[in-house]
């Protein structure tokens, strides 16, 4: 008996039109096109907001992808909904959302897991978590025939985001692209919330991901999708991914115009020679 996740978000998120989502995001992408050419991708930073605060900036990452090639996506999230504490990878057979259905890669993830249960499959954090559905419609838009490797990180201790970044150095291939999804500080004023994404910013740019865990962990920045992020560096590093580029940053201030309390976004790409 097959179990498809039913979308959570869509009308809330994101439209639940199939033909106003794809307009969207295509409006979304033809704002945010590409100056130059970013070839060997291994991986992407993208907001997971409301397609009206956060798209524009995700939208700067996944213009990146067009025309590329992708047997897999791993999508890595944050959760939101419930706390547990190891590395869920979905369980189930596809997840949904308004513009079609997206199978799981279910050998990938067998191969993702670890024999200590640190990475296993499941539905915790999958019922109801916004953070990784949100990417799914962005990449249905960009990609053409993929699955999808849903994994939300209950606790992004140390020894998980260390488990998760080796596990996938060593299973992913070229045709392997990982998507971080992470919002970066929530609730401060503008000034106060630009101090703080700054300092991922430039971790983020000078690929150094020793840094931005220690200025996590010292709340010298935040990031509710930090793990996700250091996973993909750390990832990437070990896979001899050398190049890191910041490629929009921005707020729900310049949205809404409230600068008194805004959720910071930012999106990036990490890629090879």
């Amino acid at each position: 008996m097959s179990y498809i996740r039913p979308s959570q978000v869509a009308g809330y998120f994101y439209p639940s039109n199939p033909e106003k989502l794809r307009k969207d995001i295509k409006l979304l992408l033809d704002v945010t096109k590409a100056k130059e050419k970013i070839n060997n991708i291994f991986g992407i930073v993208s907001p997971h907001a409301g397609y009206v605060y956060s798209g524009k900036t995700a939208a700067y990452a996944y213009n990146l992808l067009i025309g590329k090639k992708y047997k897999r996506v791993v999508v890595i999230s944050p959760s939101h909904s419930e706390y547990f504490p190891r590395i869920s990878i979905f369980e189930g057979d596809a997840y949904k959302t308004p513009l079609g259905m997206l199978q799981v890669d279910k050998d990938f993830s067998k191969k993702l897991q670890t024999d200590d249960g640190v990475i296993f499959q499941g539905f915790e954090g999958h019922r109801r978590e916004h953070a990784l559905e949100v990417q799914l419609p962005f990449l249905q838009s960009v990609l053409e025939e993929f699955k999808i490797v849903p994994v939300v990180m209950g606790d992004q201790s140390r020894k998980n985001i260390d488990t998760l970044a080796k596990k996938l150095a060593e299973v992913a291939d070229d045709e392997t692209l990982i998507v971080a999804s992470s919002d970066m500080s929530h609730f401060y004023s503008k000034s106060k919330a630009d101090r703080l994404d700054s300092v991922v910013e430039k971790r983020v740019r000078e690929f150094d991901f020793e840094s931005l865990q220690n200025d996590l962990d010292t709340r010298n920045c935040e990031a509710c999708g930090g793990g996700p992020i250091v996973v993909l560096m750390k990832a990437a590093k070990l896979k001899n991914i050398q190049h890191s580029m910041v490629l929009h940053r921005s707020d729900s201030g310049d949205v809404t115009g409230d600068e008194k309390e805004v959720v910071g976004y930012l999106s990036a790409v990490f890629y090879g020679d």
